[in-house]
């Protein structure tokens, strides 16, 4: 699960060497691992859902004591919600007075230098603030967890492969947030696949198809006193610079797992999409996308993303072989419900194999994989392959907005940054995105905008 996977932009690792070689003169030496009866602290940068989610696992890991000490986000009423419900879970492995509460832009600084080398910072803001809160990161020495994506765009996917390099060569632990990666059904189904019982893999599907996903926002002039920034951090997966919109922090999973089981990472994409039944929805999302990757062999993945009411709902992904086909997931994340056909319909008088045993919670697996490797000093590391993710992921979005075929190479070389200035935010400054004088936000335009998207 930790092994990275080969990129076509070879000289992006060049790097290494001499990255390796000044560690090595600086004199810098991190304790990027701990032994069982030693207490890791844990920093929470991101104090919304996701991160009281990942802060919530991380402290009922069982690999030895672990406590929480500091707290960051740029919203004080979230850092509050997140603090009282974790506290009510974790009493006795909270220690977060309010002198390490922060809030503002500067916070995750002042969070992580509460912190030792060799501790842990969880990395769960909107991924525009990935590649800054990670470099810092790696200044301190501090082990990462980091939620996807990681990248939304060409250049930060590449600024994180080059601090990756940092990283590694500090020998500190990164986990990414694609928790599926550590379900042990489909775990078993990839052995499964790889081994050869569907034969040749050929076709994957992919299916995320709900109602209207954070998308129904209320103008911030409407709404609360925001600034035009701190409204778009607020309600981030509307926001092509925050987070790549609804398309990248969502659908990222279904991508990451068939890309899984295929054990290969698509070449092109061509896609559509589009606003159907928006109406006055103040965000860049689309309400559908249509997507057909290729991997290099030929063989395809589709991809559709759907978010209008009064739709068939689908949150499911599989994989179809000249010998049989496989159910990789129908349950959301989790349970997977993992399984094999003999041939490609899913009827039970066609099925060969299901993983028949109780599933763990993926979410909660991929914390005990990280702290096992931080107990042992073993080497960790996923940041290569959740950017590929994110920018396999990217090129299918790319590829609907602009209305163009997009491969690989070209995404990965492609010059176009949302936010470039995303380390100079200021609380009172400008988003990097602004209304109209219509009061709407520039929106994708396949066909007439087709180098790049908003």
């Amino acid at each position: 699960m930790t092994e990275p996977t080969p990129i076509s932009r070879r000289d992006l690792l060049k790097t290494s060497a001499t990255v390796t070689a000044a560690v090595a003169a600086s004199g810098i030496s991190s304790r990027a691992y701990a032994d069982s009866t030693e207490t890791i602290q844990i920093a929470l940068v991101g104090c919304g859902g996701r991160g009281t989610g990942a802060a919530d696992n991380a402290l009922n890991t069982q690999q030895g004591p672990v406590k929480l000490v500091a707290m960051a986000d740029v919203f004080e009423n979230r850092l509050s919600g997140s603090f009282n419900a974790l506290s009510g879970r974790h009493s006795e492995r909270m220690d977060v007075p309010d002198e390490r509460k922060f809030i503002g832009f500067d916070a995750y600084k002042q969070a992580m230098d509460c912190l030792n080398p060799g501790d842990v910072v969880i990395l769960t803001t909107p991924p525009a603030f990935r590649w800054v809160q990670f470099t810092y990161a790696i200044e301190k020495g501090l082990n990462v967890f980091m939620e996807k994506p990681v990248t939304v765009d060409a250049p930060t996917s590449r600024k994180m492969l080059e601090l990756n390099e940092q990283a590694k060569a500090k020998n500190l632990k990164v986990g990414v947030g694609l928790m599926c990666r550590h379900c042990e059904a489909r775990g078993e189904l990839f052995d499964r696949i790889q081994s050869g019982e569907i034969g040749d893999l050929v076709l994957l599907r992919a299916y995320r198809q709900a109602g209207p996903t954070a998308s129904a926002f209320v103008a911030p002039q409407d709404g609360e006193a925001l600034t035009e920034l701190m409204y778009q951090i607020k309600n981030f997966h509307g926001f092509l610079w925050a987070s790549g919109g609804a398309f990248s922090d969502f659908l990222i999973h279904n991508i990451d797992e068939c890309c899984w089981m295929k054990n290969d990472w698509p070449v092109m994409a061509k896609a559509s999409g589009g606003r159907h039944y928006r109406g006055n929805y103040i965000d860049q999302n689309f309400d559908n996308y249509s997507v057909e990757y290729t991997f290099a062999d030929g063989s395809k993945m589709f991809l559709e993303g759907r978010t209008m009411n009064g739709c068939d709902k689908e949150f499911a992904s599989y994989a179809h072989g000249t010998k049989g086909s496989a159910v990789i997931s129908t349950a959301s994340h989790t349970p997977a419900k993992s399984r094999i056909y003999k041939g490609q319909s899913f009827t039970d008088d066609q099925l060969a194999w299901k993983f028949d045993r109780k599933e763990p919670n993926p979410y909660q697996l991929e914390w005990e994989h990280l702290m096992t490797a931080i107990r042992k000093d073993e080497t960790y590391n996923e940041v290569e392959r959740g950017v590929m993710a994110s920018l396999v992921t990217s090129m299918g979005r790319m590829a609907a907005h602009t209305g163009r075929m997009v491969t690989r190479d070209q995404m990965l070389e492609h010059d176009h940054e949302f936010a470039p200035q995303v380390a100079e935010l200021t609380l009172e400054g400008d988003a990097p995105v602004m209304m109209n004088e219509k009061g709407l936000y520039p929106i994708p335009m396949p066909g007439l905008k087709t180098k790049r998207e908003y």
